[in-house]
């Protein structure tokens, strides 16, 4: 019984934690040293952001970007003109068969991507 009137005792003196006579000075020193480093930290994130961002449009501007999309937009009107030329009278199986069906296909496998991107974010 003296064991356990022993481990009450303990237990409650050691979750009251005694008040030591410099704990405002600690907590604010601490305090400010927080505050200090934070200013460090924005100009280096800051910079390396920059630094990014210049890498990253340099990189872009040495890849022929702006070339693929000109590239891309041409094939875009070539799509176009060829879906519009497709009619309700026009055979869908010859549609298809004219490389629709890929562009389905592909469309499909975004949309499905897009699911599983959003699965994945939701279990994390």
């Amino acid at each position: 019984m003296a064991e356990l009137d022993f481990e009450r005792r303990l237990e409650r003196l050691f979750a009251e934690a005694p008040d030591l006579p410099d704990a405002q000075a600690f907590a604010e020193r601490i305090e400010r040293r927080l505050d200090r480093g934070w200013t460090a930290r924005r100009w280096l994130i800051g910079a390396a952001g920059v630094t990014g961002g210049v890498i990253g449009a340099s990189q872009l501007f040495m890849s022929n970007v702006f070339e693929r999309v000109q590239t891309a937009e041409q094939s875009a009107r070539v799509l176009g003109q060829g879906l519009s030329r497709v009619t309700p009278s026009t055979d869908m199986v010859s549609a298809l068969s004219g490389g629709y069906g890929l562009w389905i296909a592909v469309g499909l496998a975004v949309v499905t991507m897009g699911f599983v991107v959003s699965r994945v974010i939701e279990e994390i």
